[in-house]
């Protein structure tokens, strides 16, 4: 007999509220739902511009409505499965019952797979804690202006006195466009800031003033590298809760996929949905990407401009999933600036 299996969630999902963009270099689990995806890009720096050619990756956007009714969908299939709206109040596992308590009821449970961050976590020394927090306007303009063949994953020609600050473009068709303004800082900006910094953008970079805004999504996402415990007991913490977002970009989509793949297979293998945790050696990476974010050692821009300037697109998006060799990042960290990178590198190590 199928275990019964309840997934709790907020609220229900009935409007498109963000977007995920992500690279692959084939079909994936959400395949059926990839609402756009370009074989090239545009990348933009102070003192570089370059048309990347990803192949063989392809950048993916999923719309989240799509998504959602296609997860519900699938759900839906399965009678063993119960959808339950309402406000996660708490949860634990002893070692002896493993529950979580919704708008007031218990639900005992025999593990219970959680992606809430409750709180900010307490930071030990050489652990940082950034944030992407960013907005989106889905535009259409009067004038053909975009290339829907090619998108823009980074344009730095943005300014930069709020932090690593850069907007992204997925345009849609030739007069329509998603844009996002993102800042890598320690606090949010006023909501104004981030319409001005929308609307100068459509107006000396893209040289037009001729939109309208259909649609507008704003996020948050943690950028840092404290290590978020991978389980407490019967509780396995997935997403961002479970370490799933790359400290560095804040890139999470494609790492959720590949941990709950990972969970599943152990889990078919052993009745027990414990893993270990990702490879040292990018945690180590990102820390020192965060070092000296924090201590503005280095402009954002300029790293990420070193990156895309010196080497080839596939290894830059092989490292940024951790799937990179050991050759292969020694010959990307050899691209970055040295002393800043060395002096952070042995501060981490120190600490």
């Amino acid at each position: 007999m199928d275990k019964k299996i309840l997934l709790v969630d907020k609220d229900e999902k009935k409007v498109n509220d963000r977007t995920w963009c992500f690279w692959e270099t084939k079909p994936g689990l959400f395949e059926e739902v990839i609402y756009r995806k370009w074989k090239k890009v545009w990348f933009h720096g102070e003192n570089f511009s370059g048309l990347l050619d990803l192949e063989p990756y392809e950048y993916k956007m999923i719309r989240s409505i799509d998504f959602y009714d296609y997860c519900i969908s699938l759900v839906s299939m399965h009678k063993n499965f119960e959808i339950l709206y309402g406000n996660v109040e708490s949860m634990n596992s002893d070692g002896r019952d493993t529950f979580l308590v919704v708008d007031g009821k218990t639900f005992a449970a025999s593990y219970i797979f959680n992606s809430i961050v409750f709180e900010r976590p307490k930071l030990k020394k050489n652990e940082y804690w950034l944030l992407q927090h960013f907005k989106g306007w889905l535009i259409e303009t009067d004038e053909k202006i975009f290339d829907p063949s090619q998108a823009t994953l980074m344009d730095f020609r943005v300014d930069q006195s709020q932090g690593t600050t850069f907007v992204y473009t997925m345009p849609l068709t030739e007069n329509r466009a998603l844009l996002e303004y993102t800042i890598f800082s320690s606090s949010l900006l006023q909501s104004r800031e981030y319409d001005e910094g929308l609307k100068n953008y459509l107006r000396n970079i893209l040289k037009t003033t001729n939109y309208q805004v259909i649609e507008e999504e704003t996020g948050i996402i943690p950028m840092t590298n404290f290590r978020f415990p991978l389980q407490m007991g019967n509780i396995v913490n997935i997403g961002t809760a479970g370490g799933q977002t790359k400290p560095s970009s804040g890139y999470t989509f494609r790492f959720i996929q590949k941990h709950a793949e990972a969970i599943v297979k152990q889990l078919t293998l052993t009745g027990k949905p414990f893993i270990s945790g990702n490879k040292k050696r990018f945690h180590f990476y990102d820390s020192v990407l965060l070092n000296i974010l924090h201590n503005n050692k280095l402009q954002g821009s300029d790293i990420f401009t070193a990156l895309f300037k010196k080497n080839e697109p596939r290894h830059v998006l092989r490292f940024l999933d951790n799937e990179s060799s050991l050759g292969e990042e020694l010959k990307i960290i050899s691209s970055l600036p040295t002393g800043p990178f060395l002096r952070a590198a042995l501060q981490q190590l120190v600490g």
